[in-house]
C-alpha cells in the first residue's frame, strides 16, 4: 500500500499508519504526527517567528488563513496528535551549546504544534544540520518511544533548495544543468539519511515522503517559462527528486510517497500547449469555489506572498 495517489489528509496520514506490520494505535487513541519541513508546513498562525509587526500571513484574512497541520488540528484534533500548541525553541549561539552538551533543544524559536519541527527558509540542509530538525525530532520521540511506534512523520522539503525561480531558471535553458542536479542529489542523500536516522531509533514508525511542487503553477510566475519546451525542461530535476522519493517507498513498507504534483494537476489541471495557464476552478463542499489565483482571500489557491493559502 502507498500514498502515491492519495491526497494528504487525515485519511492518508492514517493509511501511512497501516503501512508496516505492528499494532495500529488503540482506538480512541490519536495518532502522533510529526512534520519536517519549510514554509508549507509551518504554522500561518506563528506569532513568534514572524512578529506582530510584520504583516500577518494572509492579510486581512490572517485569522482563517491555515497551512495543511493546522487544518487537521481544527478538523482531526481526536484522531491526529500534533502535540500541544505552544512556544518552543531555543535562538542561536544557545542552541549550539545545547547541541554540543548533547542537550535537548530545537532551533529557533517559534510558535507551533510541539512535533512540528519545519520552518519557513528550510532547505535540505536542515535536515540533519544547521536546524538539524531530524536530530531534535528524535529527542522529542525518544521521550515516548511507544506513542512513535505507530506514529507518522511527514517530511515535505525542497523547493528552497532547487525549485525557486533561480534554479528554474537555469532548469529551463538546461536540463541537464549541473549547479541544480547536483542539489538535487544531495538534498535526496539528505532525506536518505534522515529517513535512516528516525528508523534506527524508532523502527515502527510510519515515513510519508512528499514529492516536489512545480512552481511554474503558481501564479506570480504565470509569466515565466511560457514556452512548451522550458516547461518541459523543468520536469526532469522534479523527476530526479520524486522518482528517488517514490523509490525509497517501494522498497520499504513503512514508507509512503505523496505525489504533490500529480494531486495539484488532478484537481486544477495545468498549462495548456503554448503554456499559457489553463487551470480549472476546485469546489469546496459544493459551497464555493478556488481557483488557481493568487489573493489572500479563500477563493484564491496561493496567497499574495505566494504560499499556498
Amino acid at each position: 500500500m502507498t500514498l502515491r495517489r492519495a491526497p494528504l489528509t487525515v485519511h492518508a496520514l492514517l493509511l501511512a499508519q497501516l503501512l508496516s506490520p505492528g499494532l495500529p494505535a488503540k482506538a480512541g487513541t490519536p495518532v502522533a504526527l510529526a512534520v519536517i519541513g519549510d514554509s508549507d508546513s509551518h504554522a500561518y498562525q506563528d506569532r513568534v517567528y514572524f512578529p506582530a509587526s510584520e504583516a500577518p500571513r494572509g492579510g486581512l484574512h490572517h485569522a482563517t488563513t491555515l497551512q495543511w497541520t493546522e487544518v487537521l488540528h481544527r478538523v482531526r484534533a481526536t484522531e491526529i496528535d500534533q502535540g500541544t500548541w505552544g512556544r518552543y525553541g531555543t535562538a542561536g549561539y544557545k542552541a549550539r551549546i545545547h547541541d554540543w552538551l548533547g542537550m535537548p533543544t530545537r532551533t529557533p524559536v517559534k510558535q507551533d504544534f510541539r512535533y512540528n519541527f519545519a520552518v519557513s527558509g528550510a532547505s535540505c540542509v536542515d535536515l540533519m544540520e544547521r536546524q538539524r530538525q531530524v536530530p531534535h525530532l528524535l529527542q522529542v520521540m525518544d521521550e515516548a518511544p511507544a506513542r512513535w511506534r505507530t506514529g507518522v512523520v511527514v517530511i515535505r522539503i525542497g523547493v528552497n533548495s532547487f525549485a525557486q525561480r533561480e534554479s528554474l531558471n537555469r532548469l529551463a535553458a538546461n536540463p541537464a544543468d549541473p549547479k541544480v542536479l547536483g542539489t538535487v542529489d544531495r538534498c535526496i542523500a539528505s532525506v536518505r539519511t534522515g529517513v535512516a536516522a528516525i528508523h534506527a531509533r524508532h523502527p515502527g514508525t510510519r515515513i510519508v515522503l512528499v514529492g516536489i511542487f512545480d512552481n511554474a503553477h503558481v501564479a506570480r510566475n504565470f509569466e515565466l517559462w511560457r514556452s512548451p519546451r522550458q516547461l518541459a525542461n523543468l520536469q526532469p530535476a522534479l523527476d530526479r527528486y520524486d522518482q528517488a522519493l517514490l523509490a525509497m517507498a517501494e522498497r520499504d513498507e513503512r514508507i509512503a510517497f505523496f505525489d504533490d504534483r500529480l494531486w495539484f494537476a488532478n484537481r486544477w489541471g495545468s498549462r495548456d500547449a503554448e503554456g499559457k495557464p489553463a487551470y480549472r476552478p476546485v469546489s469546496i463542499a459544493g459551497r464555493f469555489s478556488v481557483t488557481n489565483t493568487a489573493g489572500d482571500a479563500p477563493s484564491n489557491a496561493t496567497l499574495l506572498d505566494g504560499h499556498a493559502g
